[in-house]
C-alpha cells in the first residue's frame, strides 16, 4: 500500500485519528488512561494501535495485541523476531490505511523507535510517552529521538534535563502510578477471597508480568517459601499480573511446587496483595514502584538468561537495578539479581525484614522520599494536555 509523503493527514479534521502503541503491561495501563483523558478533550477522536485489555476497555481499537510482542531478554528477543516483524508491518499497514493525525508511542523502545522512524517518513507527528532509559544505557538514542519525534513526555524528574540539554521538546508530568495504586478490598475480605487466614503473617510474591519472567522467578520464590516455613508460620500470595493467564500460572504452580507452605494466587488484585502482606518479593520492574507506593517492605529479585545478563552487565551503567533504589539514590531495598537470587539468599532477606521492624520502618521512610520524586498526581491528565498541544488546530473540549 502506498502513501503520499507530501500530503500528511490534516489536523483540521473534527474527528482526529490517534494511534497509541504500547507493548508492556504498564504501557497498556498508561495508554488506557491517556485514551480516556484525550477522549474528554477531543470527544470525536478515534483511537487505534497496539495494546492490551486495558486499552480495549478504554475504547482503543487494538489491531495488534501487546501480548504478542512483549518479550524480555536478548535470547528471547531473537526467538521472537519473526513475530515482531509481522506485527510491525501490520501496524504500518493500518497507518497507511487510516492516516492518523498523531501517534503516541509508549515506552517499548526497541520496537517504538523503529516505528517512529517509519512514521516520520509519513510525516505523522509522534509524541513519545515514558522515556527509554537513556540515562542507563544506549545514550545515543536521545539523538535518534530528536530526529524522529515531535515531543517527549517524561515521568521521572531527572529525565527532563537530559532531553532539554539535547534540544528535544520535553515535558515532565510525573508518574501515573501515583493516581493508580489503590487497594480495593479491606483486609478480612481480601483474605477470605484468596482463602487465607488474616491472622497469619503473609508474604506477597510478584514474579513478573511475562510468562518468561514468571517461569524464571517463581520456582526460586517457592523454594524460598519452603525454607521460610521450616521455622515460622507464614503464608504466601502470588499476585497474578493482568498479562498472565491465571490458568497457566495455577498449572505452573502445581508443577513446580512440592513444598508444604500455604500458597494461594490472587488475580487482578496486585494492590490488595501488596496492601495486606507484611513483606513482598518483587520482580524488578514497574511493580517495585507499586510496592513502594503501598509502603510495602520488599526484596527485589530478577533472573534472565546467562547471555542476556552478560550483555546487560557490559552495556548498562547504573548503580542499582530497581527504580526504587535509583530514585532513592541508595540501596533502600535489597536487590538479589541473577546468581544472588537463590532460595537461601531470598529466605534470609525476607527473614531479616520479618524480624527487624526498625529495618521495615527505615524502608518505609525512604519510600516517602521516593514518592515525592514521582510527582503530585494527575500525570495522565497533564500528558493529555501536552499531547493536545501538539495538535493546536484541533479544538479541545472543555
Amino acid at each position: 500500500m502506498s502513501f503520499n509523503q507530501s500530503s500528511p493527514p490534516s489536523a483540521q479534521s473534527s474527528n482526529p485519528r490517534i494511534m497509541i502503541v504500547a507493548g508492556e503491561r504498564s504501557g497498556d495501563i498508561f495508554g488506557a488512561g491517556l485514551a480516556r483523558a484525550l477522549g474528554s478533550r477531543l470527544p470525536n477522536a478515534g483511537f487505534f494501535g497496539c495494546g492490551g485489555d486495558a486499552m480495549r476497555q478504554a475504547g482503543v481499537n487494538t489491531v495488534v495485541d501487546a501480548h504478542t510482542i512483549a518479550i524480555a531478554g536478548i535470547t528471547e528477543v531473537v526467538k521472537g523476531i519473526p513475530r515482531v516483524y509481522r506485527v510491525f508491518h501490520q501496524l504500518l499497514e493500518e497507518v497507511d490505511r487510516r492516516h492518523p493525525h498523531l501517534a503516541i508511542l509508549i515506552d517499548f523502545p526497541d520496537f517504538n523507535l523503529r516505528l517512529a522512524k517509519r512514521l516520520k517518513k509519513r510525516r505523522i507527528p509522534v509524541v513519545y510517552f515514558v522515556s527509554p532509559q537513556v540515562w542507563a544505557w544506549r545514550k545515543a538514542r536521545v539523538q535518534k529521538l530528536k530526529k524522529r519525534i515531535s515531543k517527549m513526555i517524561v515521568i521521572f524528574d531527572f529525565e527532563e534535563e537530559i532531553y532539554r540539554n539535547a534540544g528535544v521538546p520535553v515535558e515532565y508530568v510525573g508518574h501515573p502510578l501515583i493516581d493508580m495504586v489503590r487497594p480495593h478490598l479491606p483486609r478480612e475480605e481480601f483474605f477470605a477471597k484468596v482463602g487465607l487466614d488474616s491472622s497469619v503473617q503473609t508474604v506477597a510474591l510478584l514474579p513478573g508480568s511475562r510468562q518468561t519472567e514468571v517461569s524464571a522467578n517463581l520456582p526460586i520464590m517457592l523454594e524460598a517459601a519452603t525454607r521460610l516455613t521450616l521455622n515460622r508460620k507464614l503464608q504466601f500470595v502470588v499476585a497474578i499480573a493482568p498479562t498472565i493467564d491465571p490458568h497457566w500460572l495455577e498449572t505452573t504452580l502445581m508443577e513446580c511446587y512440592v513444598g508444604r507452605a500455604t500458597v494461594r494466587t490472587a488475580a487482578h488484585a496486585t494492590y490488595d496483595t501488596l496492601q495486606h502482606a507484611e513483606v513482598a518479593v518483587v520482580a524488578s520492574g514497574t511493580a517495585t514502584l507499586e510496592a513502594a507506593l503501598r509502603e510495602r517492605p520488599m526484596v527485589v529479585v530478577y533472573r534472565v538468561s546467562a547471555l542476556t545478563w552478560l550483555v546487560g552487565k557490559l552495556l548498562v551503567n547504573v548503580p542499582y537495578y530497581s527504580m526504587v533504589n535509583i530514585l532513592a539514590n541508595k540501596e533502600l531495598v535489597p536487590e538479589l539479581m541473577q546468581r544472588d537470587f537463590n532460595p537461601i539468599n531470598l529466605a534470609a532477606r525476607v527473614e531479616y525484614l520479618m524480624d527487624h521492624p526498625e529495618a521495615r520502618q527505615e524502608m518505609i521512610k525512604g519510600y516517602q522520599a521516593v514518592r515525592m520524586r514521582m510527582g503530585s498526581g494527575r500525570a495522565l491528565e497533564r500528558a493529555a494536555e501536552g499531547i493536545v498541544a501538539v495538535l493546536p488546530s484541533i479544538e479541545a473540549a472543555g
